[in-house]
């Protein structure tokens, strides 16, 4: 794969993002109608490829039961309000109230009660007495504190979930968590990340998780690459991580990995891309954020935001199109991408002649360097 010499002393890969991409009709074409965009992923059987990513402004008890009963996955925050206040409704008002400049502050107070393990149970029940399936997030660092109160709640996907996780995290100070031992003795099945090059996502493959998430997430809402320098084109990562889910394929004598792309995903056009470049599933942040039930009332934020220390994200007005009916299965009520984004997965893929996810995800793709279409 060629470099490109950014000085005498160093040399990069191209990445590529999103919008550098396109992707191109073949020469058949199918009727949507014909179009299956599920998937599985173990026992777990979904009519729509999304995964509402596991954040305060996206992701309440209700709104993973409405995401459930639409064919999607709500994955919910362990660590967030719902399980550090018995009613956090008040909290929920006060932070889309706040003024950019009381943000971090007050968000830092609001996130400093502590995570209530009965909480955790009980958020956990709630969704699964309504029928769906259920899944919930933690952080790694916290993961050693509060997996059994999770899996004694009767979670059906457990998911680990940082800004980067790695399979070799190196401490100097306490014993990090051992992903494979942990997912060995774990009796439901495990989804894993960001990771965003082929060598993090191979190694995540191997600790035995049915999935791993490509990307850092928090899209709109992140800051990491201005506070940290860290970014990885989504397009290039997918496709990178893609590469490894072969490689593992090949490897384990068949054992195949879910890949689901994980940030810079907030338009129906993105997630089509997304597909293309490899991935099974998206996990969605600011697409969701935008709905009328979402709990962030029309703000979105992630854990990044209320860092104790280093912040590297902020709470950001995305605004609300729709509701979450209508943002992904219509009608849509514009020509933004914001709305029917899986009735428009489904056209792309009738426009360029697949049947099933698995399918587009040989569909043909350019490098357009046009921008945003």
């Amino acid at each position: 794969m060629s470099e490109i010499e950014i000085g005498r002393g160093k040399r990069g890969r191209r990445a590529y993002t999103f919008d550098d991409i396109a992707v191109v009709p073949s020469r058949r074409t199918r009727d949507p109608e014909d179009v299956s965009i599920s998937w599985q992923i173990d026992a777990y059987h979904f009519e729509l490829p999304v995964v509402a990513a596991p954040m305060d402004s996206v992701v309440s008890p209700d709104t993973a039961i409405a995401l459930g009963r639409l064919g999607g996955l709500g994955v919910l925050d362990l660590e967030g309000l719902w399980t550090r206040y018995e009613d956090p409704e008040s909290a929920l008002a006060e932070i889309a109230e706040l003024t950019p400049d009381q943000t971090t502050a007050r968000m830092r107070e609001l996130y400093s009660a502590p995570v209530r393990p009965e909480l955790i149970a009980s958020r956990l029940r709630q969704i699964r007495e309504a029928g769906v399936t259920v899944a919930g997030a933690l952080s790694p660092q916290r993961t050693q504190q509060f997996w059994k109160t999770v899996v004694d709640a009767g979670v059906d996907l457990f998911v680990i979930r940082g800004t980067t996780v790695s399979a070799e995290h190196v401490s100097g100070r306490a014993e990090p968590l051992n992903l494979k031992r942990f997912i060995y003795e774990l009796d439901v099945p495990v989804i894993v990340g960001g990771a965003a090059t082929y060598t993090a996502a191979l190694h995540l493959m191997r600790t035995g998780a049915a999935g791993v998430l490509v990307g850092f997430g928090g899209g709109s809402a992140h800051r990491t690459r201005t506070t940290l320098g860290i970014h990885a084109p989504a397009a290039s990562a997918i496709a990178d991580v893609a590469a490894a889910r072969r490689d593992y394929l090949d490897e384990s004598g068949g054992r195949y990995v879910h890949v689901i792309a994980d940030g810079g995903a907030s338009v129906s056009g993105e997630i089509v891309k997304a597909v293309a470049c490899g991935a099974d599933a998206v996990m969605l942040g600011t697409a969701l954020a935008r709905a009328s039930e979402a709990p962030g009332g029309g703000f979105h934020w992630g854990s990044e935001a209320h860092h104790p220390e280093l912040p590297r994200g902020e709470r950001v007005d995305v605004g609300t199109v729709g509701t979450m009916e209508e943002i992904l299965t219509g009608p849509a009520v514009g020509a933004d991408g914001t709305t029917n984004m899986m009735g428009a997965l489904r056209r792309a893929m009738a426009t360029t002649g697949y049947t099933d996810l698995k399918e587009f995800q040989r569909v043909e793709v350019v490098v357009s360097h046009y921008g945003p279409r």
